[in-house]
């Protein structure tokens, strides 16, 4: 099936994939939204710009088709009908209260007249400056110093979350908090209604409609027979198990997921910021992650059910025996040096996106990390991150890979 689509493992050579350049949406982060907003600092936006420019460049050099959000978005708007329906449904997710609300932002984001201008600003968020005749209501008197009416979405350059694509297919996901989970609704226009992919048999995997958690950080494509899903602080159980059940359906080639039982706490925030795929029998991990630890092998039964086996053992055997390996090569984070371990994890040390097996593209500051990877015979690409990492993700999170070539 050729639909532009094409993930079969997490190591292929990267031929087309989408990355969000940050914008406004950072100019608009307070000290006071960062908890709400799940940031911890503020990153400056000239500087981020200039490191994720550096990053694309990168790509590029390698002769990696780079797609950008925001224009997939906008083109697939063109249609007025389309774009009627995508601000109505923007609206109504934006946590307006009120009819008179409602109808002045419509009208607001309706008078926009370039598409790529409208889609940057309900990104960017929107001050209540903005809109004329702004009625308060009962929580706007209460929080009269709250400057929005509409949150910015920041985390928007981590690309990697709100979709992922999985196979041939789409999985279009119901992100943990409210901030997030409007995201996924570029994600569903692009693929229904940009001339790239509509019209196209893409399978939905999962779906932004359901009602349990799911995020593309703990979604890692091992290989085109295995599938490894995190269950973590950001993705359900009932999650991993609704997609295995939409996966095995489909016209897929996996024949396993494994489900990993991770901790539940920001550190360990995806699976994918604690070990990263990067060679045919390469990780970079996160010392913690090591185990033993608790997986979940899932395949489908001989009557359609699921047949859920439990394993308990260290990282790399489970590994190996799923990936019919003698042995896999575990390159902890931060290398011996708990002190170090803890300081490279903090700035994504795990979390590299592969350009072809054993070829990475990695954060400047996991100086430690990135040498061991090189000790190890990975190439590695050497990319910017003082403002980026600021975020709480790597390379890994900031794209979401349509097209690698197959192993």
């Amino acid at each position: 099936m050729d639909n532009g689509l094409n993930v079969y493992s997490d190591i292929g050579v990267l031929k087309t994939v989408l990355l969000h350049r940050p914008g406004q949406e950072l100019n608009n982060l307070m000290p006071d939204l960062l908890e709400r907003l799940l940031f911890d600092d503020i990153p400056f936006l000239d500087v981020a710009v200039e490191e994720h420019d550096a990053f694309a460049n990168i790509l590029r050099k390698k002769n990696v088709e780079v797609l950008y959000l925001e224009d997939l978005v906008a083109d697939a708007i063109k249609e007025p009908s389309v774009k009627e329906k995508f601000i109505e449904e923007f609206v109504n997710e934006a946590g307006f209260f009120g009819v008179a609300k409602k109808d002045g932002l419509i009208k607001y984001l309706s008078d926009f007249k370039d598409n790529r201008e409208l889609i940057l600003k309900t990104m960017a968020g929107i001050e209540k400056a903005e809109l004329l005749n702004y009625e308060s209501t009962l929580i706007d008197s209460v929080d009269m110093d709250y400057p929005f009416a509409v949150d910015p979405l920041p985390n928007l350059y981590f690309t990697r979350d709100p979709f992922a694509i999985i196979g041939n297919g789409v999985s279009l996901h119901h992100m943990r908090t409210v901030t997030r989970n409007r995201e996924t609704l570029f994600g569903k226009y692009i693929f229904k209604y940009n001339e790239r992919f509509k019209d196209k048999d893409i399978p939905m995997w999962y779906d932004r409609d359901y009602t349990t958690s799911l995020e593309g950080g703990d979604e890692l494509v091992l290989s085109k027979d295995l599938l490894g899903v995190g269950i973590s602080e950001r993705t359900d159980a009932a999650s991993v198990e609704k997609i295995a059940e939409r996966v095995f359906k489909g016209e897929s080639s996996f024949k396993t997921i494994l489900a990993f039982n991770i901790p539940k706490k920001r550190a360990f925030m995806h699976l994918d910021t604690v070990f990263t795929m990067i060679d045919y029998d390469k990780f970079i991990v996160h010392p913690e992650i090591e185990g033993p630890l608790t997986a979940y092998a899932i395949r489908k039964g001989k009557d359609g059910s699921l047949v859920i086996e439990e394993e308990k053992m260290d990282l790399d055997k489970i590994l190996a025996k799923h990936l019919n390996l003698d042995k896999v090569n575990l390159i902890r984070c931060g290398g011996e040096s708990v002190i170090t371990a803890a300081r490279e994890q903090w700035s994504d040390g795990s979390n590299a996106l592969v350009i072809a097996p054993g070829e990475v593209i990695a954060y400047s500051r996991n100086k430690v990390t990135n040498q061991l990877l090189e000790n190890a015979g990975v190439k590695v690409h050497i990319m910017p991150s003082s403002e980026l990492s600021r975020g709480r993700g790597g390379p890994r999170c900031m794209s979401m890979p349509f097209y690698r070539e197959d192993l």
